[in-house]
């Protein structure tokens, strides 16, 4: 009896044990380069941890396993981090330009993904990371659409290359185009990735525009339950239930997420208890997308290298025009 348990508990704490070192050394390496987010690296650790043979059958189930669970809570607690308050404090034109980037950006990568025929969960997942929030945002796009899981490590991996230029591009555009210090934060926080991409693009034209960058940024994180909501909705019409279990209309991870902005929008949470919410958030996540890291074939990845480079670089493009003009309009 008690071999047996072993023998089946063996697994799981060995598939804990690897995501939790992958998790802490992609934060620790998140820490001294903080450009590079803990997440970016978690996929990339993954990918590597499940490309040795080390791991047995049963390690990566298990691995599968905590992923969607480790996801799930992290989203929920990404909610922490909004305060409705500060967001509405942008004002009408502000918001409204944040609504239509999000908006024709999402719409706008999936039509370029069908042109380019990239496969639609890759096109849904880019489209996500690139209209709202990075890798947090794919992270909980991915459970509610069909995709492979080299789709979930080739969009983080766009995120981070085309968030990486535009750290570089926002500044040196933003002053070629007489932008001043608060409208250059404006763009970057309607128009790169990562939370941690926009500072670095906003840096150089002032603390007041860093400031702004965050706002502006964190206000199209509010539009993540919603877009995970409406997804998670068409793809229940589009697959009819075949008689088993299915899916609830709103995934609960989704009203948990607006839950916790409630929270945080009373006021109620001291300071302390919020910053350690944000690093078990990110820790969370950095797990879950460490497990799909490690269920990805690099042959898989490296065969939609090209297009899915292509619809990375059009989105890009794609969301600096529409937020530069709607900014420009109603900013």
């Amino acid at each position: 009896m008690s071999t047996t348990y072993a023998r089946r508990t063996k697994p799981h704490l060995t598939g804990l044990a690897v995501t939790a070192l992958g998790v802490a050394v992609a934060y620790l390496l998140s820490t001294a380069v903080p450009v590079l987010s803990a997440l970016t690296l978690a996929v990339v650790l993954g990918v590597l941890a499940g490309s040795l043979p080390v791991l047995s059958d049963g390690t990566r189930q298990a691995i599968a396993k905590v992923t969607k669970k480790l996801m799930r809570a992290g989203v929920v607690l990404l909610g922490l981090q909004l305060a409705l308050p500060s967001v509405l404090s942008l004002g009408p034109g502000t918001l409204l330009a944040v609504v239509l980037t999000v908006g024709l950006t999402f719409l706008g990568t999936l039509g370029l993904g069908r042109l380019i025929g990239v496969p639609r969960g890759l096109a849904m997942l880019v489209a996500t990371g690139f209209s709202i929030c990075g890798a947090s945002a794919i992270a909980a796009m991915e459970g509610v659409v069909e995709r492979e899981d080299s789709d979930v490590a080739t969009a983080v991996a766009l995120v981070t290359f085309y968030g990486g230029l535009a750290i570089a591009a926002v500044p040196l555009l933003g002053g070629r185009l007489g932008m001043d210090a608060l409208r250059i934060g404006g763009w970057a926080g309607l128009s790169v990735h990562e939370v941690a991409q926009v500072v670095a693009a906003a840096t150089p034209a002032g603390t007041a525009a860093v400031a702004v960058a965050v706002v502006v940024k964190l206000s199209r994180v509010v539009l993540l339950a919603p877009m995970v909501a409406a997804v998670s909705v068409h793809e229940r019409r589009r697959r009819p239930s075949t008689g088993g279990k299915r899916a609830p209309l709103v995934p609960l991870f989704v009203l948990g997420f607006l839950a916790m902005v409630v929270v945080r929008s009373t006021g109620i949470l001291p300071g302390v208890a919020l910053d350690a919410a944000k690093v078990v958030c990110t820790l969370l996540l950095a797990g879950a997308l460490f497990g799909l890291g490690c269920a990805v074939r690099i042959g898989t990845l490296v065969r939609t290298g090209g297009r899915a480079l292509l619809l990375g670089l059009l989105s890009t493009l794609l969301v600096g025009t529409i937020a530069y003009v709607t900014l420009a309009l109603l900013g």
